[in-house]
């Protein structure tokens, strides 16, 4: 009985799991599925699930009219750029928060945690004025710079909670064996949270590359991403649902792929530690 009984409740779970995923995934398999139809056929009122006419006339117009590659650059730049600036920051910060820690550490945590909570639009005519007076507005210096900020908080929380797992004796013994405080991060502390490193790194692109309120704000057409690319086809002459379909499969691709190659890798980096 107890066998029959676990047996129904993996059965459950694992239908609750698709369900989940594929209420997830729907709005992206709609989009993929409206970026093959005609105008006509995207605004319909009884829009149709496989049976229309297949086209590929959005993908070439949106080809034809934008510069597709040099904003897929451009997103390419600002988020790997942004994550690797900010792994160099957010490592030596969270070691030190986790192997030397202060009676104001946990503090100086939940502030940065805090900063996530404030709605960008407060900070905006500043960072507005900052970057029109130093001459980063439309260049991809100045959204690397933004996304290093506004993402720097969340990669010291995941980088501390890796290295907090990490039995501070493995340290201890490298010291002993005379090891510097460089040497102790980069061969020995840095081998072993790889794991959470890289998801944390990971997860920093996606952020970025999907990062939406800054890029529109900040950029106009040297430094414009993917985002200002999709938000592009929304004009005051009304919404091209078939092609702004097509772009947005286009700037999604890119870091769908990179998520379905490097899932094992994610999935691992953050569950390190989660099982002893």
């Amino acid at each position: 009985m107890a066998i029959q009984s676990s047996n129904k409740s993996k059965i459950i779970y694992t239908l609750m799991a698709w369900s989940i995923s594929a209420a997830i995934f729907f709005p992206i398999f709609w989009t993929l599925l409206t970026s093959f139809k005609t105008e006509a056929e995207a605004i319909s009122a009884s829009p149709s699930l496989f049976m229309f006419d297949w086209t590929l006339e959005n993908y070439q117009d949106v080809l034809a009219r934008s510069p597709y590659f040099e904003h897929f650059w451009n997103s390419v730049v600002i988020s790997l750029g942004s994550s690797l600036i900010g792994l160099l920051i957010a490592i030596p910060a969270a070691w030190s928060m986790a192997f030397v820690q202060t009676k104001r550490t946990k503090n100086l945590l939940m502030w940065m945690l805090s900063t996530k909570m404030l709605p960008p639009v407060g900070v905006l005519i500043p960072i507005y004025l900052l970057f029109r007076d130093f001459d980063l507005l439309d260049t991809k210096l100045g959204l690397v710079i933004v996304m290093t900020l506004i993402n720097l908080p969340i990669m010291v929380w995941m980088l501390y909670t890796y290295f907090r797992e990490i039995p501070n004796e493995i340290l201890e013994a490298s010291r002993m064996d005379g090891a510097s405080i460089k040497a102790e991060i980069f061969h020995v502390l840095l081998p072993i949270a790889l794991p959470g490193i890289a998801s944390t790194l990971l997860l920093n692109v996606i952020l970025a590359w999907n990062e939406a309120f800054w890029t529109l704000i900040l950029t106009a057409a040297n430094a414009a991403p993917l985002t200002a690319f999709i938000a592009s086809y929304s004009s005051p002459e009304g919404l091209f649902y078939a092609k702004l379909s097509a772009a947005s499969a286009m700037a999604i691709a890119p870091i769908l792929i990179l998520g379905w190659f490097s899932q094992k890798q994610l999935v691992r980096g953050l569950t390190f530690g989660a099982v002893k």
